[in-house]
């Protein structure tokens, strides 16, 4: 399968880490030269500087006919931008974009885009369509459970409680979309402190949400990669 990333930082680096295990061809754009140079080093694949909005990046980048194109930027339009060009002048079979804003989630979809992913969106969803929120932890699917969604409750006990995101030494296979602290959704960052009673929604495969799950709740150390 063809698979085209372009921009996003740790997630993109998560993304691309899972794809290439699975052997899929894979092409990676990042506007960050920088972020760029560390993905290609972490992951010993080309990576092409450049803005994807822009058709000739595309072009160059040899991006025809991507079974999956993911835009990860932070910037909402720069991803919508993105993924139209690559499937209207590309031919790009499935189009994915993320966004930060969670209305553009159905505005985009109705404008030509296959799949819309919002941390908020998908947290404020799991709410509404749970009659007793209280509960522990929560899971959702994303694409044929290729990706688990897991919402986790911080216990006052947890090792990573009060802990600054970049001091806790959470493991590669997890990734934090987002922290629900009522009344606030709180995109991660790695200053951003984790508190007792915190909702995290943790992204990972199927395969490592028990681990993900564990290592919240402080079962398994943090070199337990």
């Amino acid at each position: 399968m063809k698979i085209v990333i372009v921009n996003g930082t740790h997630e993109a680096d998560f993304i691309i880490k899972k794809f290439k295990q699975e052997k899929h061809d894979l092409t990676v754009i990042n506007s960050d030269r920088d972020f760029g140079t560390y993905i290609s080093s972490s992951n010993r694949i080309p990576v092409l500087y450049g803005d994807s909005t822009k058709a000739y990046v595309l072009e160059d980048a040899a991006a025809y006919d991507a079974d999956v194109f993911i835009a990860l930027s932070t910037n909402d339009i720069d991803n919508y931008v993105a993924c139209i060009t690559a499937k209207q002048l590309f031919n790009a079979k499935r189009v994915v974009c993320v966004v930060r804003n969670p209305k553009r989630v159905d505005i985009f979809k109705k404008l030509g885009i296959d799949s819309v992913i919002s941390s908020t969106y998908l947290l404020g969803e799991s709410i509404k369509n749970e009659s007793i929120i209280e509960d522990f932890m929560k899971t959702m699917t994303i694409e044929n459970e290729k990706i688990m969604i897991t919402e986790i409750i911080v216990e006052e006990t947890s090792s990573i409680a009060n802990l600054k995101v970049r001091d806790a030494h959470i493991p590669d296979f997890i990734n934090i979309g987002c922290i629900y602290r009522d009344p606030d959704v709180i995109i991660v960052n790695g200053e951003t402190t984790i508190y007792p009673q915190d909702r995290l929604v943790l992204i990972s495969t199927p395969q490592k949400q028990k681990q993900a799950i564990d290592f919240i709740q402080g079962k398994v150390e943090a070199n337990e990669k």
